[in-house]
């Protein structure tokens, strides 16, 4: 019995994927860069644009074929199914933007992070290159003596 790589339920066996499963998303993750985020706001925004598009296309042609019926029923039933449709569509177009502008402001905080840090390290190198020009003298005069 391979207790190691497959768990028994039954008559059932399942491997356990739980290692495997870990190291491959680690290994496959990247950090976030601007450029990546900036790409994906372009993607998402895109797919935004195309869903609003469609869903005004949607909406303009249920606004011309008008339901032909006398039944209450199907009018009401054929009224809430193009609410849906329009509704759904509608809502991926929302949840597409929000993602763009979820993204693009990802890339401008990395862009803002990216400079600070760059600033910080010159900061850094010029505090060490002053101390190093302080320390100098004091080193020579002691090597005179």
């Amino acid at each position: 019995m391979e207790k190691k790589s497959e768990k028994q339920l039954g008559k059932i066996s399942v491997p356990n994927l739980s290692a495997e499963a870990q190291s491959s998303e680690d290994s496959g993750k990247q950090p976030p860069t601007p450029l990546r985020c900036f790409t994906g706001a372009i993607a998402a925004s895109t797919f935004s644009l195309l869903a609003y598009r469609l869903t005004i296309s949607i909406a303009m042609s249920f606004a011309n074929k008008p339901v032909t019926s006398s039944n209450p029923a199907v009018v009401n039933i054929s009224a809430a199914v193009r609410t849906l449709v329009v509704g759904i569509v509608a809502l991926g177009a929302g949840v597409f933007g929000v993602a763009a502008l979820g993204l693009a402001a990802l890339g401008v905080q990395l862009l803002f992070k990216k400079a600070s840090q760059k600033m910080s390290q010159k900061a850094s190198q010029k505090a060490s290159q002053k101390m190093q020009k302080k320390d100098t003298p004091v080193e020579e005069t002691q090597n005179m003596q």
